[in-house]
């Protein structure tokens, strides 16, 4: 039977926010991580809190203070750290927030509005994960009609090109019949390009999509390009809620 308090040491690196479990794992291979005094070379060794960990010889620093933040995503801004085309990328604009910073999930590059951004590795795979059934809601503009016919296949869910789309709940929000049409979905899901799948299957496109909350998390007023703290006691109380579900 495993030990509950002992970890892989390539995530106990990483946990604390120092670099990524893959590079953790290159430290250890090259040598360069020593436990109580002995340098170790396999990653899979299990360590405990009480064990002294160095890193070139200095120490592992403590666990880092758990962080959220919302981040209001302008379009034309990729989702991740490095792009192969040198385009502007969401991180490009946070550096403040430090250097070992995730995204909840991703918008895409003509998408915007709310992003969650964490130091947290676990906490980030906790709200992306589909079992957590959190909700997703956006503000899109379509072009094409629009009429309870087609909502209803979304609300209903939808095969497309053999992928299964969940039901979404579909809400028309301007009048029906003009050439730009304005509907709140809301998702339980995060697949990639999902709305604009949806769109481009009941024959309409997307000409721009607004993501307005994230589970409890709403984007709110927060300006364009804006960043947000999560006060600790609303991220306390949902990881807390999310512990007792469980």
């Amino acid at each position: 039977m495993s030990d509950p308090h002992r970890h892989r040491l390539a995530k106990v690196i990483a946990q604390r926010g120092v670099c990524s479990r893959r590079e953790a794992e290159r430290w250890i291979v090259e040598g360069r991580v020593h436990v109580n005094g002995v340098r170790v070379e396999t990653p899979a060794t299990l360590v405990s809190e009480t064990d002294i960990i160095l890193i070139d010889q200095k120490p592992l620093r403590s666990k880092p203070v758990i962080r959220l933040w919302l981040y209001h995503k302008p379009c034309g801004l990729i989702t991740t750290h490095r792009d192969p085309q040198g385009r502007p990328t969401v991180f490009d604009q946070l550096k403040s927030l430090g250097p070992h910073i995730l995204s909840v999930g991703r918008l895409d590059l003509n998408s915007e509005g709310l992003l969650l951004l964490t130091n947290h590795g676990p906490l980030a795979r906790l709200l992306e994960h589909p079992s957590t059934g959190l909700k997703r809601t956006y503000r899109v503009r379509v072009q094409g009609t629009l009429n309870e016919q087609k909502l209803n296949r979304l609300r209903k869910g939808m095969v497309v090109e053999g992928i299964h789309y969940a039901p979404a709940e579909v809400v028309l929000d301007s009048t029906p019949g003009s050439s730009n049409v304005w509907v709140k979905m809301t998702l339980t899901e995060g697949k990639n390009r999902e709305i604009r799948r949806l769109m481009e299957a009941i024959d309409c496109q997307v000409n721009r999509l607004i993501r307005l909350s994230y589970g409890p998390f709403n984007l709110g007023a927060l300006p364009l390009n804006g960043v947000k703290e999560v006060a600790e006691k609303d991220f306390q109380k949902f990881l807390s809620k999310r512990e007792d579900d469980a």
